[in-house]
């Protein structure tokens, strides 16, 4: 009874690391480009490679392979996870989700959609 109540929290834990993974690597595959260069981050094919990497040892932890399951690489491969989601995420915002073209804001001073450097006085999105 006891096995196989730990086996089941294994199992959960499992699928909900490769499924933060996976939305990662998704998230970062998503975001434009001259997002990560522009706040300082890693470029987008570092994070995606790094992201994918821990996508896979994730998916190797899940049933039936069980593969990294028990050991200590499948705690390591959500720790890229955790810092794009906390960190890198939170900073691309601003930048859209690359699906149309702008910067994602909506409204605005006029104009086409994207950001034209107008009103902001930085130059980045947000004006901050």
């Amino acid at each position: 009874m006891f096995a196989s109540l730990q086996l089941l929290v294994l199992l959960v834990l499992a699928i909900g690391a490769f499924v933060m993974q996976a939305a990662a690597l998704v998230d970062a595959l998503r975001r434009p480009a001259r997002g990560f260069t522009a706040e300082g981050k890693l470029t987008k094919p570092i994070w995606s490679l790094i992201l994918g990497v821990a996508a896979a040892l994730g998916l190797l932890g899940l049933p039936p392979l069980w593969f990294t399951t028990s050991s200590f690489i499948n705690i390591i491969a959500v720790v890229p996870a955790v810092i794009y989601w906390v960190d890198v995420r939170p900073r691309l915002r601003p930048y859209g989700n690359g699906r149309s073209g702008g910067s994602g804001r909506s409204g605005g001073s006029g104009g086409s959609g994207g950001w034209s450097g107008r009103g902001s006085g930085s130059g980045r999105p947000g004006g901050w």
